[in-house]
């Protein structure tokens, strides 16, 4: 009922407000006051969902993580767990009278069992590290998870021991691993990933795996309850070569089979109902730089494996088998639009729901979030440009939304209008893009342009719901982002297209989606800008080498020199071999690494650039940003660099972090002909069409 009644409220508001009063834009602080839902998890007979609702908290600067479940039938909501620790990872017991989470308060994460008639609630677990991919037995007794266990340091060379009471230096560290360090968990630990089962009522978690090899995602339990089945990379060169394979544990005797056997990645196993048939994602690994991740059943002892969705062109993800055991669900981007489909043994497949996503809503990228039910339901993430991620039950026709997180706030503000926009590059491919009109649009006057291009860069934006877009359009410019070619969800050859080319093709691709801007006939020719992060910030500083045309640019987190980002970043060397063919040592190599890189062309660029990054980024190292910084300085190109305290690759973990990021952006474009900063007492004019 409160939820109904808040509706209620924002709708009997604006209808009060004057005609003429339309609702203000979103404002910098708006992002405090947002919601998004993930992990929407259906209860065995299909009547509740249990997923995770993120909110923010303007006090302490700090996402919060609650878990809730809604009525599949009324809607009705109800907390399950709240307040300042983590909830996380809701998953429901097969018999539907218990749910299982993570609860995380620093660092100290434990799961935890409640029971749903009675609200009381048990810690099951008394762990020293965070345990992820929890999933119940059958019998509904059980709980597997996988588990970081660190391994015993040994000493390096001998020392001399200590007098007592001296205070000597800390030891030196010796790493002898080629993957070191990873973005966002700083220097790894010595260890690996191995798989435990507890006791559902608690206990001592038993060992189910062992050895120096990691195992990867959520265990799956055959329905017997006898074996779990998991991906693991447990080949001779892991460190160097990753190659993860599915194998079947036989939690009676320890026994590990390895059940597939080629080059190329295997995950994600779903057994059917019947335990004949395992369900999986992968692909033949041809050292390309993007490959079709496909999904393929095989029996449940490995043999006669076979793919599905030959005729799909897309990438798979996620599989779950339908209740009866004849049909798979699977996740599956399309054109920037998350889609859910349902394929049949035979391979014959149909799309059943749009608008799959949600998750984070800073840009707009994809999600393949969904769960399905004994009942033959399905509960799944959904978003679109109105909306961040909202929970939505799957009926006959197509999704309907179950949740409504932000109706107390969207409803009172005026959002950037989002529309396709039709791009077809010099050489005739078309270009999937998108337009965010400025609230109050006039298509009479004459507005800036800002072009933010994605990361990855195989991955997708597409018609989902943006923070940053929004917050670009309501400081008075018009926004496109695009999918260049190297994207993905428009097919192997097109992002392929830049195998061993990147920057290649993608940059006519995103000049002609400035040029069909410009067409529209509203967008100002002399006041274009251009960003992006990662992926995008090669892009950008890229651009800014090769056209005068932008009259300011921020570059974030980019990737300058491919020598040293290939040497220095957590998972350069392995990503090598995929995106440049040759180490930087080989004949011939520096000449195609040093053509592809940014830093070549700092002698061709005029555009001001301002650059960004986070202090501890290992992905794209700051000492990237940071030679490039230097690099524009000796040309005499008027630049800056802010650096984010504390932070990786993702640059924004905090809401007054993704304010920043947007702020700065915009006072730099500011400064040079752009528009007034939100916040800074101005009031953003667009400039007046020439009679």
């Amino acid at each position: 009922m409160r939820l109904l009644t808040l509706i209620s409220g924002a709708f009997a508001l604006a209808l009060a407000m004057p005609a003429s009063a339309a609702p203000p834009p979103l404002s910098p602080a708006d992002v405090f006051d947002l919601e998004y839902a993930t992990d929407a998890q259906i209860s065995p007979d299909g009547r509740a969902v249990a997923y995770v609702r993120h909110s923010f908290d303007i006090m302490t600067d700090r996402a919060r993580a609650n878990i809730w479940v809604v009525d599949t039938r009324t809607g009705a909501q109800r907390p399950v767990v709240s307040g300042t620790a983590s909830y996380t990872q809701p998953r429901w017991s097969p018999d539907g009278t218990r749910l299982a989470y993570v609860s995380a308060v620093d660092r100290d994460a434990q799961i935890l069992v409640r029971w749903m008639d009675s609200g009381a609630t048990a810690r099951v677990t008394n762990l020293t590290q965070a345990p992820g991919g929890i999933s119940w037995s059958p019998d509904s007794t059980r709980l597997a998870f996988t588990l970081f266990e660190p391994d015993s340091p040994r000493p390096f060379a001998p020392m001399p021991t200590p007098p007592r009471g001296a205070i000597w230096a800390s030891p030196p560290k010796v790493i002898d691993r080629l993957v070191y360090r990873a973005d966002g968990g700083g220097y790894l630990d010595q260890g690996h990933t191995h798989m435990f089962v507890v006791a559902a009522d608690g206990g001592a978690p038993r060992r189910i795996t062992s050895g120096a090899f990691d195992d990867e995602g959520r265990p799956e339990w055959t329905p017997d309850g006898k074996r779990l089945i998991f991906s693991a990379d447990r080949n001779p060169d892991h460190d160097t070569k990753p190659n993860p394979d599915l194998y079947a544990a036989d939690l009676a005797t320890g026994t590990i089979t390895q059940l597939t056997h080629r080059f190329g990645p295997d995950g994600e196993p779903a057994v059917s109902p019947d335990g004949r048939f395992i369900a999986f994602t992968g692909y033949d690994d041809r050292y390309r730089g993007n490959e079709r991740v496909r999904l393929y059943v095989m029996n449940a002892d490995g043999s006669n494996r076979r793919e599905l969705l030959s005729g799909l062109d897309r990438d798979a993800a996620n599989p779950r088998w339908r209740y009866d055991g004849r049909a798979i669900y699977f996740a599956y981007d399309d054109k920037g639009t998350g889609k859910l489909g349902v394929a049949t043994l035979d391979g014959a497949w149909r799309e059943v729901a749009s608008g799959l996503g949600g998750g984070d809503p800073g840009r707009p990228y994809g999600g393949a979030e969904f769960s399905a039910s004994r009942s033959g339901a399905v509960a799944m993430g959904v978003t679109d440009p109105a909306h961040p991620g909202d929970v939505a039950l799957l009926g006959a026709k197509g999704a309907r939304r179950l949740t409504h997180l932000n109706d107390n706030l969207l409803p009172f503000r005026t959002l950037g209008a989002v529309e396709p926009l039709a791009v077809t590059s010099a050489d005739g491919t078309p270009v999937g893009a998108w337009m965010v009109k400025p609230p109050g649009f006039d298509p009479a006057r004459k507005y800036p342009l800002l072009l933010e291009i994605h990361g990855g860069p195989f991955t997708n934006y597409g018609w989902r719901y943006s923070v940053e877009m929004q917050a670009y359009a309501a400081a008075g410019y018009v926004v496109v982002y695009a999918n260049p070619r190297g994207s993905t969800s428009y097919g192997e050859a097109f992002a392929n297209a830049i195998d061993k080319n990147y920057p290649g093709p993608d940059y006519g691709d995103l000049m002609a989606v400035v040029d069909a801007g410009i067409a529209k006939g509203f967008v100002d020719p002399a006041r274009l800008f251009v960003t992006g992060g990662s992926g995008g910030g090669v892009l950008t500083a890229w651009i800014v080498g090769h056209t005068t045309r932008f009259r300011a640019a921020v570059v974030a987190k980019p990737v300058i020199n491919w020598t040293s980002w290939v040497l220095t970043a957590d998972e350069g060397a392995i990503i090598m071999p995929y995106w440049l063919g040759k180490a930087p040592w080989e004949p011939g190599a520096q000449a195609e690494y040093w053509r592809r890189s940014p830093l070549a062309y700092v002698g061709n660029v005029k555009t001001p650039t301002m650059l960004i990054d986070g202090e501890v980024d290992y992905r794209t190292p700051i000492s990237e940003t940071e030679q490039y910084y230097a690099a524009l300085k000796l040309a005499g190109v008027e630049t800056a660099m802010v650096r984010v305290p504390d932070i990786g690759h993702a640059l924004v973990t905090r809401p007054s972090q993704l304010i920043a990021k947007t702020q700065y952006i915009l006072a730099w474009f500011a400064r040079h002909g752009g528009e007034p900063v939100p916040g800074s007492g101005s009031t953003a004019t667009a400039t007046p069409a020439a009679p």
